[in-house]
């Protein structure tokens, strides 16, 4: 318990009184303000700015210095050392694995990842363009109807299932949904190959001859997964705590988080910045779309660079942009004429004063889009790829929260609607 308080003076109340304040091992303190509701008060707070809605060991975001930890150990230390798998277990388990507990955590993963075949059926009710943002929040809460051998929440063992379930099936799920919006056969996984290996093969192999995948774009895939894994209390995580503390299974929670993270403002960053390099069209219109970025009274605005939490550097931006590099060689792309916009831009943002003065720096969804443009990904699966490589931090939390003691959310409001009146009868009106 905290041994600081917080004193609270407020119109109407005849004495101050005490609020606790909680210190954390790093980061602001918290003013625990859940007794308010005994005083007749609750707090305003749009957006959830200042507000802390639980305690958590996954994630730490320092934003002004452009720190990001994951149960302690630094994005660029695990993008370097680590892989998406292990970084898996970082997350559920608080700590990393020994060469035995990865052997068995990556057997357990690869050994789950088909999806029934029934599940074929779900793909065929959809039409051939739809979003695949749109099939994956149906099959993901779908893959509940198959697996009612582990929907017990209250058991430990039942809840390592399904993540590992949940881990293991989406980059099969997210390959699916390419291949019917290409009206391709499914691709059945290949477990001799890595995690990201095995997400390429099923993306753009096809049953008449071997999958060939180049190493470097599978290592870049794998990153692009690992620094997607987590991010603290965002949108999509809280919604799938949210949905979580009602006690739903974790089939419809990652669903719900599926359908938060299909927003433009959280996960359609990536796909904004290629919409944006096609507007701008030639790199003779550069220099004309920066001074739009420039002007205050202009509402476009230059998609990729800076970032809502990193008040300097994204921490995951530096590691992504030596990955870029390597890939557009690989994929022999440096040519490519929306990646020589994008490249353009690129040194601008980190040379102009403006930029430099702003912070405006390229952020991780500028160099993932680039990235991803190079390999040959649409669009429209940007968002897809982003949430399967964040299903493993949404899993994490949501274990995180059903493993200790915890309340239903319910948020309170301010309410400036009608208060009461008579129904009057429809002649009268």
């Amino acid at each position: 318990m905290s041994d600081k308080k917080a004193q609270l003076t407020v119109d109407g109340i005849d004495a101050p009184f005490d609020l606790p304040v909680y210190s954390g091992t790093a980061g602001p303190d918290v003013v625990d303000v859940s007794s308010l509701a005994s005083k007749g008060l609750f707090t305003y707070d749009p957006g959830f700015m200042s507000t802390a809605s639980c305690e958590s060991k996954i994630t730490y975001i320092d934003g002004a210095k452009g720190v990001l930890l994951h149960r302690g150990y630094p994005i660029e230390q695990l993008a370097e050392k680590s892989d998406y798998l292990e970084t898996c277990y970082l997350l559920m388990n608080g700590e990393l694995p020994s060469v035995a507990q990865k052997k068995e955590y990556v057997n357990s993963i690869m050994n789950h990842t088909m999806v029934h075949e029934s599940l074929v059926n779900f793909f065929k009710g959809f039409r051939y363009d739809a979003h695949p943002m749109a099939m994956m929040c149906g099959v993901v809460g779908a893959l509940a109807s198959f697996y009612h051998d582990s929907l017990d929440i209250t058991d430990p063992e039942h809840r390592k299932i399904s993540a590992d379930r949940l881990i293991a099936k989406m980059p099969t799920l997210a390959a699916m949904c390419y291949k019917h919006s290409k009206g391709q056969p499914f691709m059945y996984p290949d477990n001799s190959l890595s995690y990201s290996e095995n997400f390429l093969h099923m993306m753009f192999g096809n049953p008449c001859e071997p999958s060939k995948i180049d190493p470097v774009v599978a290592k870049a895939m794998d990153v692009i997964f690992l620094l997607h894994a987590d991010h603290e209390q965002n949108a999509s995580t809280s919604t799938v705590r949210l949905a979580g503390s009602s006690g739903a299974n974790p089939f419809a929670c990652i669903s719900s988080g599926i359908a938060t993270l299909w927003g433009p403002a959280h996960g359609g960053a990536n796909e904004a910045v290629l919409n944006m390099l096609e507007e701008i069209g030639d790199e003779s219109r550069i220099d004309e779309y920066v001074a739009k970025a420039k002007d205050k009274n202009d509402p476009f605005r230059l998609m990729g660079f800076g970032h809502r939490v990193y008040k300097n550097f994204d921490p995951r931006s530096r590691v992504m942009q030596g990955i870029c590099d390597e890939v557009l060689g690989a994929m022999g792309a440096e040519n490519d004429p929306l990646l020589r916009i994008a490249k353009k831009l690129e040194k601008i943002a980190l040379e102009d004063e403006y930029f430099v003065e702003k912070k405006l720096y390229p952020n991780v969804d500028f160099y993932s889009g680039i990235i991803m443009k190079a390999i040959g990904i649409p669009t429209d699966m940007f968002t897809v790829i982003f949430a399967t490589g964040r299903t493993a931090g949404w899993i994490a939390h949501w274990n995180e929260m059903i493993s200790n003691p915890y309340k239903i959310g319910r948020p309170r409001q301010l309410y400036t609607g009608h208060t009461a009146r008579d129904y009057v009868a429809a002649e009268d009106r």
